[in-house]
C-alpha cells in the first residue's frame, strides 16, 4: 500500500452572478494548481438562476482537478436547485446531497445542512406546525449527512456542509443571527462517524476555525472571509495523508489503460 498526501482546496459562498463572467476562473485555476481536489461549500450562485449556474459552469469548465460541491441556501432561492446541479454536473462537478464518494483514498460526504441554533439554545420541535417543520428540515439534513458518512470505508473522511455544525466558526457574526447560521444537530452524525475535518461556508463574517466536541477541526471557508484573511490565496488548503492504493490495484489499472 502506497501512502500519499492529498491536498484539498476548500472555498464556499462564491455567489456567482450574471456579471461574474471571467472573475472566478482565476480563483479556480489557482486552487487547481495547488490541490488534488477542490471542494465548494454552497452558495455557489447568488439567486439560483439558470443564467448564474451556466456562468459558474463556464468558469469551472477549464479546471481539470476533481471538484466536489454542496449547495447552499442561495442556490435554492429561485426554487430550481436542480438547474444549478445539472449545470455543474455537465462540467464534471460532483454535487453531494446526502451522497458520498472517494477520491485518491479520501472519503467525502456532503449535505447542505440547515439552521436551528447551537447547544442548549437549539430550537426544539414544539408548538406551531411551522416550527416543527423548520426543525424537521434540520433533522432531515443531519440524516442525509449521517447516511453519506455511513457509506464511507476510508480511514480519512471529509465532511462538506454549507451551514455550520458548531458555534465557534459563526462567532464574529451578529449574535442575533447565530441560530440561522447552523445547527448542533449537524454535529451528531459527525460524532457517530468520526471525520478528519469539516468544511462549511455561510458565515461571511464568522471565524475561520473551530472544532467538534470530539476535537476534529471545523473550517469556515466562506469566500468573503477567506478574502479578508488571505487575499492572495482566498481558500483553505488542507493536506491529508491517504492510504493510497495497493501495488496490485496500480497494476490492474495500468492493464486497463
Amino acid at each position: 500500500m502506497t501512502n500519499e498526501t492529498v491536498r484539498i482546496a476548500a472555498v464556499g459562498d462564491l455567489h456567482c452572478t450574471k456579471n461574474s463572467q471571467g472573475t472566478l476562473q482565476p480563483l479556480f485555476m489557482q486552487a487547481a494548481h495547488e490541490s488534488d481536489v477542490i471542494v465548494l461549500c454552497g452558495d455557489l450562485t447568488d439567486h439560483g438562476t439558470a443564467e448564474e449556474a451556466h456562468i459558474l459552469a463556464r468558469e469551472l469548465s477549464g479546471t481539470r482537478t476533481p471538484i466536489l460541491a454542496v449547495l447552499g441556501n442561495h442556490d435554492y432561492e429561485n426554487g430550481t436547485p436542480e438547474v444549478v446541479i445539472d449545470s455543474l454536473q455537465e462540467v464534471g462537478v460532483n454535487v453531494l446531497d446526502g451522497e458520498a464518494c472517494e477520491i485518491q483514498g479520501i472519503g467525502f460526504a456532503g449535505a447542505k445542512g440547515f439552521a436551528g441554533g447551537f447547544g442548549r439554545y437549539t430550537l426544539g420541535a414544539w408548538g406551531e406546525q411551522a416550527i416543527k417543520s423548520f426543525v424537521q428540515e434540520a433533522l432531515d439534513e443531519a440524516l442525509k449527512l449521517e447516511s453519506a458518512l455511513s457509506r464511507l470505508r476510508t480511514s480519512q473522511r471529509i465532511a462538506l456542509l454549507h451551514y455550520s455544525p458548531v458555534l465557534h466558526t459563526v462567532q464574529g457574526e451578529p449574535t442575533e443571527i447565530f441560530p440561522f447560521l447552523g445547527s448542533s444537530r449537524l454535529e451528531e452524525p459527525l460524532s457517530r462517524y468520526p471525520v478528519t475535518a469539516v468544511f462549511h461556508g455561510h458565515a461571511h463574517r464568522g471565524s475561520p476555525e473551530g472544532h467538534l466536541v470530539s476535537g476534529q477541526p471545523v473550517y469556515n471557508v466562506a469566500l468573503p472571509l477567506m478574502r479578508r484573511l488571505h487575499p492572495e490565496r482566498p481558500y483553505r488548503i488542507l493536506e491529508v495523508q491517504s492510504e493510497g492504493v495497493s501495488e496490485e490495484e496500480l497494476e490492474t489499472a495500468e492493464q486497463l489503460v
